[in-house]
């Protein structure tokens, strides 16, 4: 079945219309970031464990905007972690108390790190 030649013509213009909207469709697509889903980098801490020894914790590419209870401090019946480190790409505000929470909170830069006066249960990454 053979096309007629103005009908032929009048198709070509849709389809590179069709074909123009789907290449923008998918440029948007590829173009728009999504959320930042985690720091970069590693979070470290000093803590005493259950025997009384002093032990480091640390975790990988923390998830950003949710609050991070430290395993081995993260509970108020436990002792608090020192001396943080913050080695990701992201700003880290630690906690005194679990959960986040309470007005005694401190902000690390990218890269920084506290001494051993600095006392934390939890932190949360920007």
């Amino acid at each position: 079945m053979r096309l007629r030649p103005g009908l032929r013509s009048r198709l070509r213009p849709r389809l590179r219309t069709s074909l123009a909207a789907a290449l923008g469709a998918l440029t948007l697509l590829v173009a728009v970031p999504g959320p930042a889903s985690a720091a970069s980098g590693q979070f470290r801490y000093t803590y005493v464990t259950d025997e009384g020894y002093e032990a480091v914790g640390f975790f990988f590419d923390p998830p950003s905007g949710q609050c991070v209870n430290l395993p081995g401090a993260g509970s108020d019946d436990l002792p608090p972690a020192y001396a943080p480190k913050n080695l990701t790409d992201a700003s880290a505000t630690v906690f005194l108390a679990a959960g986040c929470a309470g007005d005694t909170f401190y902000t690390l830069r990218p890269g920084g790190g506290a001494s051993d006066r600095l006392l934390v249960r939890s932190v949360v990454f920007s």
